[in-house]
């Protein structure tokens, strides 16, 4: 798989973004120039590079907080909380998948119509429904954001799983003895493990557009925690004087869902033979 992320530029070239971010993520107390939260009302929206004896790469917001440091501690949060989701929600649909697709019957046709109806609402709906019932905190977002997406899980692998219960590794198994959660654990799981992880890719890089989505209309990690979502809404309103408040985080955002999708259709590529000509 390295050999082939380093053969092709789209996949190699998400892969370093997405690896630049994890490390900026993991180092931002340490190389974070300012506090991201504390306020200098002498220096409200400088440009970057500006700031006077201090100097801000980015510049300052309207409260004089270092849009740098804002966008290095925005990248624990945001990252962390997809990385949260994306877990919780594979979880949740890889069991359910796994249990439906490999039992059938009526356990199945419960679980793909609990996929059906979630599906028929509205994403956005869903999840600022969930967050106004519940409220705003770093754990109901992450369980929305979950909630979200484990349906793309469960689909996928019990599609995989009625393709792989019937193959003959898993008869001859069965025939040994062996019971099912032995099949689905040590036979049927590890064959159905490459779709999960193209589908956590691709699904962290949605997941970080949902929770910059709902952060910018006030429904994600509450202030003064600082978020990329966030920090977009509070510069909306300065963009004429003022672009580089929602220019920079805007192009954070950017840049992680784009390097993580070039990832993930790198390894897609890779895992799906009909793809990468192994056929």
């Amino acid at each position: 798989m390295i050999h082939h992320l380093a053969a092709s530029r789209t996949g190699l070239f998400g892969a370093v973004i997405a690896l630049a971010f994890v490390l900026i993520a993991v180092s931002a107390p340490v190389i974070s120039p300012f506090d991201p939260i504390a306020m200098d009302l002498r220096s409200t929206l400088s440009p970057p590079m500006g700031g006077g004896d201090a100097v801000h790469v980015f510049g300052t917001d309207q409260l004089g907080r270092d849009i740098f440091s804002r966008i290095l501690a925005g990248s624990r949060i945001t990252l962390f909380v997809a990385l949260s989701a994306v877990v919780v929600g594979g979880l949740l649909g890889v069991t359910m998948g796994l249990i439906s697709g490999y039992y059938g019957g009526w356990t199945e046709r419960i679980v793909m119509r609990g996929a059906d109806i979630q599906l028929s609402i509205p994403l956005m709906l869903f999840a600022l429904l969930v967050i106004a019932a519940l409220g705003t905190s770093m754990v109901n977002l992450i369980l929305v954001l979950a909630l979200t997406g484990w349906t793309r899980f469960a689909r996928v692998v019990r599609s995989e799983v009625l393709s792989v219960r019937e193959r003959e590794f898993v008869l001859a198994s069965r025939a040994g003895g062996a019971g099912n959660v032995r099949l689905i654990l040590r036979h049927i799981l590890p064959n159905v493990s490459t779709s999960i992880i193209v589908i956590a890719t691709l699904e962290f890089a949605r997941v970080v557009m949902l929770e910059s989505a709902l952060s910018f209309l006030g429904m994600g990690v509450p202030p003064p925690a600082a978020s990329w979502g966030r920090m977009l809404a509070e510069g909306r309103g300065y963009i004429d004087n003022a672009w580089w408040l929602p220019t920079f985080p805007g192009l954070a955002v950017a840049l992680v869902v784009l390097g993580v999708n070039m990832l993930g259709d790198s390894l897609r590529d890779f895992f799906d033979p009909r793809l990468s000509g192994r056929l």
